[in-house]
């Protein structure tokens, strides 16, 4: 099958170091291409990936320090790819969705008679800013409505405020050889892993920590781009480390990452908001490592109780899990992940949606618009999507 990728701009593929959309999306290909399929990928000029690959710029823009507000490469990447695609030979358009610039690429594909299929990587809204939300996301629903999206988790296609055409849950996969623990016997140190933001739970994991007397390692990336993330590592985070009970490493690349999980004890995922996916609790697990996490968002799609990790409710069932995980077969909790979440059972999931996809597609489809009798704001009701 000859599928085009078109990569959001901003992130490297993979990622130097934090990147869930661009961490999944280099899985995907790779196997895509491992599987056979006729892959092209429309990425910045530092994207490393087995498939065709096709830049317009020679690097990801948040390396080369634009920020998230910088509009105008984005649109020409989103442009140029569909220019591309427009006179090429595909069998079906793969596009993600995961910050607002990537918005721009439904009214250019409107009138490609290749199949197109969106994966929803981050939830709506897509039209905010720093302590700012606008309304725009109903304006684009225009185009979206008429998309086949494909949602990372049951979770996150029921948050969704519009009426989506949803053909299909595909949970991400990760590469299980690339993935392979170097212990299966822990060291005495739980971790947290992601960006330090509060919906993250970073302060909630080391109060956790604390009361279950273990040692925490923090890993991750602090959002320079973000106020209140520069503010919450400085009031909240930045004091408890002491270099001892409470350790900050910084961002860790794939090889770190691996070693540090490798040989966690367990980790910590208080998350305080409904998270699509959660990519580090897949990762923990697929080497071995336990995770505790809230159970919010996907995490009851990810954690498999008394298998893989524990679900808890409160900070103070946290601490009571901890010990817990000392029952857990370490090379069960990988199993697991190999059986559900492979990079394999991903790839095999969306050459499905694909067939669906450019089955159902009748030719010469044209999107039709939108007529005056369709309400602006197309949030959802109890009443059937508009037609």
């Amino acid at each position: 099958m000859k599928v085009a990728h078109i990569a959001p701009p901003w992130l490297a593929i993979p990622p130097k170091n934090y990147g869930g959309t661009e961490v999944v999306l280099y899985n995907l290909i790779e196997e895509q291409v491992k599987q056979g399929h006729d892959v092209t990928l429309f990425a910045p000029g530092d994207a490393q990936t087995s498939a065709r690959h096709v830049s317009f710029f020679p690097h990801a823009l948040l390396d080369e320090g634009a920020p998230w507000s910088a509009h105008l490469k984005p649109y020409y990447h989103y442009f140029k790819a569909i220019e591309y695609i427009s006179r090429h030979d595909f069998d079906i358009i793969h596009t993600h969705l995961s910050s607002a610039s990537d918005m721009y690429q439904y009214p250019l594909l409107t009138h490609i008679p290749v199949p197109h299929v969106s994966t929803l990587h981050s939830p709506f809204p897509f039209d905010k800013a720093e302590n700012w939300v606008g309304d725009a996301d109903t304006y684009y629903y225009e185009w979206l409505r008429d998309i086949p999206f494909v949602a990372i988790s049951k979770s996150a296609q029921k948050q969704v405020p519009f009426v989506l055409n949803f053909v299909g849950v595909v949970h991400h996969g990760l590469p299980m050889e690339v993935f392979h623990p170097k212990t299966f016997e822990p060291a005495d140190y739980a971790v947290w892993l992601g960006r330090i933001v509060a919906d993250k739970g970073t302060h909630l994991a080391i109060e956790a920590a604390r009361k279950a007397g273990i040692r925490l390692i923090l890993a991750g990336t602090l959002d320079s781009y973000l106020p209140s993330s520069i503010e919450y590592y400085e009031k909240q985070i930045r004091p408890q480390i002491d270099g001892q009970q409470v350790v900050y490493i910084g961002p860790v690349n794939m090889q770190q990452k691996i070693e540090l999980l490798s040989k966690a004890r367990v980790l910590l995922n208080p998350i305080e908001w409904e998270e699509p996916f959660g990519m580090v609790m897949l990762e923990a697990m697929a080497l071995g490592c336990p995770v505790i996490s809230f159970a919010r968002g996907a995490a009851p799609e990810i954690v498999a109780p008394g298998i893989s990790g524990f679900l808890v409710r409160t900070l103070d069932e946290m601490v009571q899990a901890i010990p817990k995980v000392e029952s857990l077969d370490r090379t069960l909790v990988r199993a697991y992940v190999r059986r559900h979440f492979s990079a394999q059972v991903m790839a095999e999931k969306y050459t499905r949606v694909y067939e669906k996809v450019i089955a159902a597609r009748k030719p010469a489809l044209a999107i039709t618009p939108l007529s005056s009798d369709v309400p602006l704001s197309p949030l959802k009701t109890d009443e059937a999507a508009p037609a």
